[in-house]
């Protein structure tokens, strides 16, 4: 292989895996760890599937800020405050810390897995 195909084989690769990185500055924690922070009355829950989503099944607690509407609602969270975030599968609320962090939020924290492994 000559050097150029092995760059686009490298540039390839990492588009694909992109999407599964963690994102910078943002925990992934289990839901597990999530319920036992379910307890502190001082740490943010949001949910950030569709209305339709969450209506349908949702974890106590969390509230409702989908996704799309989130960037009209960040102001309404409390930036010194810790934020978990859940989706379905983990790929919306990362886009979501992605969102959180760029706004100054720095305790962030994304449910692994989202509610595909909420059992």
């Amino acid at each position: 292989m000559g050097f150029l195909q092995w760059v686009i084989l490298i540039v390839l690769i990492a588009v694909i895996l992109f999407p599964f990185l963690p994102a910078k500055g943002v925990t992934n924690i289990s839901p597990q760890e999530a319920r036992e922070k379910l307890r502190d009355k001082n740490v943010q829950f949001i949910d950030v599937r569709t209305p339709g989503e969450y209506r349908q099944n949702h974890v106590p607690g969390f509230q409702n800020i989908p996704l799309f509407d989130l960037p009209n609602k960040i102001n309404k969270l409390d930036k010194n405050k810790e934020v978990v975030v859940i989706c379905q599968s983990g790929m919306r609320s990362k886009r979501a810390c992605n969102l959180l962090r760029k706004h100054g939020f720095a305790k962030i924290y994304n449910v692994r897995g989202g509610m595909n492994a909420w059992r």
